[in-house]
């Protein structure tokens, strides 16, 4: 079975996406870049993530053809391949529908920097226009909006978060739905302060050694 343990992680993620409150069912979607083979690994259409198995896992090249795995690649397999030939740095995605993040892109707002862990993201997280999923005009915005960001806010759709690695793509998409919540619940008391250019400056370039032992 090709890429198998790449397969394991894009379940164990896809799991955590529903025990963590990412997402609700199938929805959303995890994948995996293999750089130096050129594969990815995505999570199947449709599939239950407590019921997917390795073999199901989609496994596809990166022009879209599917090498192996039983089950149909992602329906957002389109955005994915495209971050990965847009973001060299970049070899896991993780799409959510995390409630809170949902929440700001279905009122088509950005997420500016009132948390300092926006910075997980970057100085704030921009929104990609509303297009219909799947689509090749999805994956033209989400490349567009996100770069320089490790993650963008889908217009009525949901997020995406991403990063060298899957654990570290997760972290994005967990720590920017905890500034989501933490915005929308100030917004809904007032208006909060947001931290100026020169402090989300200096939260980046500390960023640069965090977690680093």
């Amino acid at each position: 079975m090709r890429m198998l343990n790449q397969r394991k992680l894009v379940i164990e993620f896809g799991r955590k996406l529903v025990s963590c409150g990412l997402t609700t069912g199938s929805g959303g979607n995890i994948s995996l870049l293999e750089r130096k083979q050129g594969l990815v690994a995505i999570t199947p259409s449709g599939v239950d993530y407590f019921e997917i198995t390795p073999g199901q896992v989609a496994v596809v090249d990166l022009s879209g053809k599917q090498v192996d795995g039983s089950g149909l690649p992602s329906s957002e397999l389109g955005f994915h391949l495209a971050l990965y030939a847009d973001r060299p740095e970049v070899n896991a995605v993780v799409h959510t529908h995390s409630p809170y993040a949902t929440t700001l892109a279905c009122l088509n707002w950005e997420l500016p920097p009132a948390h300092y862990l926006v910075g997980f993201a970057g100085s704030k997280v921009p929104l990609a226009p509303y297009h219909t999923y799947g689509t090749p005009e999805l994956a033209r915005a989400v490349v567009k909006a996100m770069r320089g960001y490790n993650a963008a806010l889908l217009a009525n759709h949901g997020l995406v978060a991403v990063e060298g690695t899957l654990p570290r793509a997760f972290a994005v998409a967990e720590e920017i739905e905890f500034a989501a919540r933490v915005y929308y619940q100030a917004k809904a008391v007032g208006e909060p302060k947001i931290l100026n250019a020169k402090q989300m400056k200096a939260v980046l370039s500390k960023f640069q050694t965090y977690g680093q032992q």
